[in-house]
């Protein structure tokens, strides 16, 4: 297929995998074929040591995380071709951008000191999401299915007599009810075209819009709802408005046979409208058993814009220093952020616009260098050392009262050292040690000072915005594996320590408002991939994680477990091929995990009457079951269909202000045809 200039995180070729020091995995164009997921997160069950936190079933916001990390608050970079696409990186928000599935044609995993090369927030890693790049011609794909889901996507693309230049579109249209009725309406553009300039160039420009209005909440179902099997939306007046536009532009410039040069260029503004009801009356939902809204005046618009814009350029080059091969990668990166935060009163009888509450900017400006060497000392025996040096200035504002402000500054040197052992030739043993970071963000670091700030030390007035001098989030993190395999087996095993320290949390003198680094956690587990070739056309791909300990070492919640993280996940996929039949009866198991970092069993809220506040407790583990099935009828013409949650198991996926129940049993049929 046609190759435009990117940034790839774990590479091309058959030895790219090879060459990281670090656990890897990719979803391929072949899984996501069988699979037709809907969201990008159905498709990271395949990769061992994630955890879904599922909210509802297309992944509207990201909710994951990998090894033990909070799935609520994940500290794992996620790249679109190499370019950031969460929100904030340095102001906040990483949830409220997920790419859409139906353009991937496939997503690269990578961990371990590798991953310092592209960004902060690596301390799980990062997972960089590869668009497709449509071949000539037309093809057409629709889906219908349970909850009234209805989508189209059309990929179009076409190229010059000589094959050096060509464009593509891939657009989706979407529509569904949602289950428990958090119906959406969805449109994913994505424009791409590339050139050649003479025999060594390549430049490559990629456009993409967004559009999605879900009516989704932060609200889910009260337990004994949960317990009867309701299906309402908790919050039928709540909406969430999300609209995107980037523009990403790479050069590619081969100087020679051993030099190669890649700039990447990037702008995106993000547009996040939150529409909830604000007042909510307690004593009368609990009686009730579902939220009872005061009235017709509660509904407030928490509306953030986000623009970023960055260039990002990496020379690559072999060399034979100390007469040994060797291949360097010297980078450097600017980025600027600025986030936009408006709060709007308004009324369920005028509804998305009113009176302007609050108005405030935040906004980053980081500079980052990084440098790796990966030098082969024998012919089995590589080592990989690497640095990234990121500094950031953060500034928060209040637009009504620009004289309220408020700037602080970090540098963080982040080092890095791998090594694999090639001990066979289809066996290799990895290893590496590296200091990973995610930033304190403006949200953090530049808090608002709480009512009792005159009798704070040093005091301030109430409101204004002070800097909270927080250091970064820091996390030592060390990993050792095995991979290979044969015809028949390939497998991938991995031990892991993640040495949390800073961690950013709610300080003592006003919960609601001060944070300060004072939480330290300590994650250690295992996790493997084993795929394995039965024969008759049958064949399995499992994944284990397994994180004994995933805790608190310090404050008040020492030794207890870190919330939405599960002792044991696994997945299992039984598939089978016959002629032009792909079938595939797959497993998820999560284990039993807490909603709350004080491990309190029962589901319940923080706040009076066990209502109000953030909802914690005990969740217990559950598996789902799904089937797929897709059939080449001819060159043109494929069908393909899906039944999701087989079992139609009843569990608790996740908590906030209720329960969020876990998608019921759900069916998919649909068909692709290339003319």
């Amino acid at each position: 297929s046609k190759q435009l200039p990117r940034i790839d995180v774990v590479g091309q070729g058959q030895d790219a995998v090879a060459k990281q020091p670090a656990a890897v995995s990719i979803v391929t164009k072949q899984d996501l074929e069988i699979l037709q997921p809907l969201s990008t997160e159905d498709a990271l069950r395949r990769v061992p040591g994630v955890n879904i936190k599922g909210e509802e079933e297309t992944a509207i916001v990201a909710n994951f995380a990998i090894r033990g990390l909070r799935a609520d608050q994940s500290k794992t970079l996620v790249l679109e071709d190499g370019v950031p696409v969460q929100p904030g990186l340095f102001v906040g928000d990483g949830r409220y951008y997920n790419p859409r599935i139906q353009r991937m044609e496939s997503i690269e995993v990578l961990k371990g000191a590798s991953s310092l090369r592209y960004g902060p927030s690596t301390i799980g890693g990062v997972i960089n999401y590869i668009t497709k790049t449509p071949e000539d011609g037309v093809n057409v794909t629709g889906r219908v299915g349970s909850f009234g889901l209805r989508e189209a996507t059309l990929e179009a693309g076409g190229s010059n007599p000589s094959g050096d230049a060509f464009a593509g579109v891939v657009y989706t249209k979407a529509e569904s009810d949602g289950f428990q009725n958090k119906g959406y309406k969805m449109d994913d553009l994505m424009v791409k075209a590339g050139t050649a300039i003479g025999d060594n160039q390549m430049v490559s420009v990629k456009f993409s819009h967004y559009e999605n209005i879900a009516n989704m909440s932060y609200r889910g179902l009260f337990l004994d709802d949960l317990k009867r099997g309701a299906t309402y939306n908790p919050a039928p007046n709540d909406f969430l408005e999300l609209e995107r536009q980037a523009l990403d532009i790479n050069h590619e410039w081969d100087i020679n046979d051993n030099l190669r040069l890649n700039t990447l260029v990037y702008w995106s503004k993000h547009q996040r409208d939150y529409w909830r009801m604000r007042s909510v009356n307690e004593v009368n939902s609990v009686t009730a058993g579902r939220w009872v809204y005061v009235d017709a005046d509660g509904l407030q618009g928490n509306n953030r814009t986000y623009e970023r814009k960055g260039v990002d350029s990496r020379l690559n080059f072999a060399h034979n220093a100390f007469d040994l091969p060797n291949q360097t990668e010297l980078g450097v990166r600017f980025l600027t952020e600025e986030r936009t935060n408006l709060t709007i009163r308004s009324t369920l009888a005028n509804p998305r616009s009113g009176a302007l509450n609050g108005h405030t900017v935040e906004s980053a400006d980081s500079f980052a260098l990084f440098a790796q060497n990966r030098i082969e000392l024998t012919d089995k025996l590589a080592v990989t050392a690497g640095v990234r040096v990121e500094k950031y200035d953060l500034l928060r504002q209040d637009k009504r009262n620009t004289a309220n402000k408020a700037t602080t500054s970090n540098t963080e040197i982040l080092p890095g050292l791998g090594a694999t052992y090639q001990l066979t030739p289809t066996n290799q043993l990895y290893a590496s040690v590296y200091q990973a970071f995610s930033p304190a963000t403006t949200g953090d670091s530049l808090a608002a000072c709480p009512n009792n700030g005159a009798s704070l030390v040093p005091a301030c007035t109430p409101g204004d915005y002070i800097e909270q001098d927080l250091d970064a989030e820091r996390s030592t993190n060390f990993e050792m594996g095995l991979r290979g395999g044969d015809q028949r087996v390939t497998y991938e095993v991995t031990a892991f320590q993640m040495d949390f320290s800073n961690q950013v949390v709610t300080g003592n003198s006003d919960p609601s408002l001060l944070r300060t680094n004072a939480g330290s956690t300590l994650h250690q587990g295992l996790e493997a991939g084993v795929g394995y070739v039965i024969g008759g056309g049958f064949s399995v791909d499992t994944n284990l994680t397994y994180i004994p300990v995933s805790e608190s070492t310090s404050g008040s919640n020492r030794g207890k477990r870190l919330p939405y993280a599960p002792e044991i996940i696994a997945n299992a996929a039984l598939n089978y091929q016959v002629g032009s039949l792909r079938t595939s009866l797959s497993a998820h198991h999560t284990g039993e995990q807490f909603g709350n970092a004080d491990n309190t069993k029962e589901v319940r809220g923080t706040g009076a009457n066990g209502v109000g506040g953030i909802w914690g407790g005990k969740l217990d583990s559950y598996t789902t079951f799904d089937l797929n099935a897709h059939y080449t009828i001819n060159k043109q013409l494929a069908v393909f269909g899906a039944v999701k949650n087989l079992t139609d198991e009843r569990y608790i996926a996740g908590l906030r202000q209720g329960i969020y129940a876990g998608p019921s049993r759900a069916f998919e049929l649909g068909a692709k045809y290339k003319f």
